[in-house]
């Protein structure tokens, strides 16, 4: 076993997190491209390889940070505006429950509360929220379609090409933020891609070099040991 090698993958695993403040310094095409090959080598059902992947950089991509930022105010201001922007497939449950709720609150006043954001205070959390859309400042917007027609297990396959994408970009000293919050917007979306109208949108994601000065690159979520999610059965 090269010890080297295992430290250099678990530490790029590990290191990963969350960024939700970037750098404007862009990224070559080459590098995304080298990025993409490698994640394509996830495994996939019958090496159906379903995904597909939108690189939005310059103009394109400060069109729909325009375009999704608009419409996301206007909900704000407009609850009932909601109705047009439904998500395709659920992404969270219905009702939640624990320990999963606990999770999530823990993780959502981690963040707030870093950034000095109280409860109540709506504003603030709305303008946190908006950050998403502008992708954090990020130089490069990545988006993950599937067709409609495939099944629950592309949505897996796809999943573990995006993990790969997240670890492809760390190794190369970048740093993203996968995110579900697009998939609200997915109409706007896929008219700035000019996806077809077979594609769903999965995920967007932020990519390019981290802030190394901004508090909010700072939070960094635990994880319960593996006592509370593994199961070893040998009987």
């Amino acid at each position: 076993m090269d010890q080297n090698l295992v430290r250099a993958v678990d530490q790029t695993i590990t290191s990963r997190h969350s960024v939700r403040a970037f750098l404007d310094t862009p990224v070559s095409t080459d590098m995304l491209k080298d990025i993409l090959t490698v994640a394509s080598r996830a495994p996939s059902g019958t090496n159906t390889q379903p995904w597909k992947v939108y690189v939005l950089t310059g103009k394109k991509r400060d069109e729909l940070v325009q375009r999704v930022c608009q419409a996301q105010m206007e909900l704000y201001q407009n609850p009932a505006l909601a109705a047009h922007y439904k998500e395709t497939f659920a992404y969270y449950p219905e009702q939640w429950f624990s320990p999963y709720i606990d999770r999530r609150r823990e993780n959502g006043w981690g963040l707030y509360g870093l950034l000095n954001i109280q409860k109540g205070e709506k504003e603030k959390m709305a303008r946190q929220n908006l950050r998403n859309f502008e992708l954090f400042d990020a130089p490069v917007g990545l988006f993950f379609t599937l067709h409609k027609d495939l099944g629950i297990g592309s949505k897996m396959d796809i999943s573990m090409m995006i993990q790969n994408v997240m670890l492809a970009a760390k190794a190369r000293g970048l740093d993203t933020c996968p995110q579900a919050a697009w998939n609200h917007f997915h109409s706007i979306v896929l008219d700035v891609l000019g996806a077809g109208e077979d594609e769903e949108l999965v995920c967007g994601m932020s990519l390019g070099y981290a802030d190394p000065d901004h508090i909010v690159n700072t939070f960094i979520t635990p994880r319960v040991p593996v006592e509370e999610f593994a199961v070893f059965v040998d009987e």
